[in-house]
């Protein structure tokens, strides 16, 4: 659901990008009023969960890949506001340090992944889980649902921006500016990669999580809603163990063959539809500062283990990243706090 750059054109890139900067900002005022600085840190765990769950692909029957996001989770767990800010910290790492969706598309995608997915599943989860008690099976039930619909309802966005391409940006003989798919194509291949395969596993994930947190971390539960209740009870430490876990575990990814739908390069999509859209000529090598394009280490992807130890070494970048980032924005929020008391 990366939308790279060049399959949306620099109008559809502005207004996205436009409303998403909008978003956030209202993401930030929101957060800083009811989110304490102690408690930032789960912003950054709610962030490395989201970037090292993507880097698990799953394989869709008709030969591409997609992968779960984890902002369904952490808006049951923090609420949509912080959701989206941990969702965008994640897609705007991926997109400066290796290559996964692109720069001029990066609102796009945040629109798609860190503003629709999380509220939309924020929306379904209150709607079943109700005020259902910490161990109520609606909780998890809620969970499940509110992944499967939310990442559902992300996809339909993105199939409905590729799909919009042809329709309104095309050259005098009708071809193809930017996304060479019109809406009947698009939004079917987006939702059937999710409703099929990638839905499911959103809302499993969310499920298992949820269902495990209920029997080992229940105060994890109640951080969105009191956080003066559960400031001791949950366990940054059994957290941080699980995001190793999960980034040790990353290569697990490479086993999906294939291209997730959407995210070709040029000489992939000449082949598929026998031409290169200029808008993707123009603007498809835009960022050239990755630092591990495609998480590997450029020249060094022959062989299974090769690609596994770029894998392996882009997991833990972006967490420390991430970590890095947070550190920042604590003492900031900190800072910011203390003036005001």
């Amino acid at each position: 659901m990366h939308i790279p750059d060049g399959y949306l054109s620099p109008q559809t890139d502005a207004i996205l990008g436009l409303t998403s900067a909008i978003a956030a900002a209202g993401a930030a005022y929101k957060t800083a009023h009811t989110l304490r600085a102690k408690y930032i840190p789960m912003l950054s765990i709610g962030a490395a969960f989201s970037f090292t769950i993507m880097m698990f692909n799953v394989p869709i029957p008709d030969g591409t890949t997609a992968h779960a996001v984890g902002g369904s989770l952490l808006a049951v767990l923090l609420g949509p506001w912080a959701a989206m800010i941990s969702v965008s910290i994640a897609l705007i790492i991926q997109a400066l340090f290796f290559g996964d969706g692109g720069i001029l598309a990066l609102g796009a995608n945040i629109m798609n992944m860190a503003v629709v997915l999380p509220f939309v599943s924020y929306g379904i989860y209150r709607l079943i889980a109700g005020r259902s008690s910490l161990g109520s099976k609606r909780q998890w039930i809620g969970a499940a649902l509110a992944g499967y619909i939310g990442l559902s309802a992300a996809a339909l966005c993105a199939g409905i921006e590729f799909g919009l391409q042809p329709i309104l940006f095309h050259a005098a003989n009708g071809t193809p500016l930017y996304s060479p798919y019109s809406l009947n194509i698009a939004v079917p291949a987006m939702l059937f990669a999710h409703l099929t395969v990638a839905g499911p596993v959103e809302g499993l994930v969310s499920a298992l999580v949820l269902t495990y947190l209920q029997r080992t971390n229940p105060g994890m539960l109640q951080l969105k809603s009191s956080p003066e209740k559960s400031a001791g009870g949950f366990h940054y430490r059994k957290l941080i163990i699980g995001l190793i876990i999960l980034a040790v575990l990353s290569p697990l990814g490479l086993l999906a063959s294939g291209t997730a739908w959407g995210e070709w390069g040029g000489e992939e999509l000449q082949d598929k539809v026998g031409f290169i859209p200029g808008g993707l000529q123009k603007f498809g090598d835009f960022w050239r500062h990755t630092l591990l394009k495609d998480y590997g280490v450029s020249g060094y992807d022959h062989t299974f283990w090769q690609q596994a130890l770029g894998y392996l070494l882009s997991a833990f970048f972006g967490l420390l990243v991430i970590g890095l980032i947070t550190l920042i924005i604590q003492r900031l929020l900190r800072r910011s706090q203390e003036r005001i008391s």
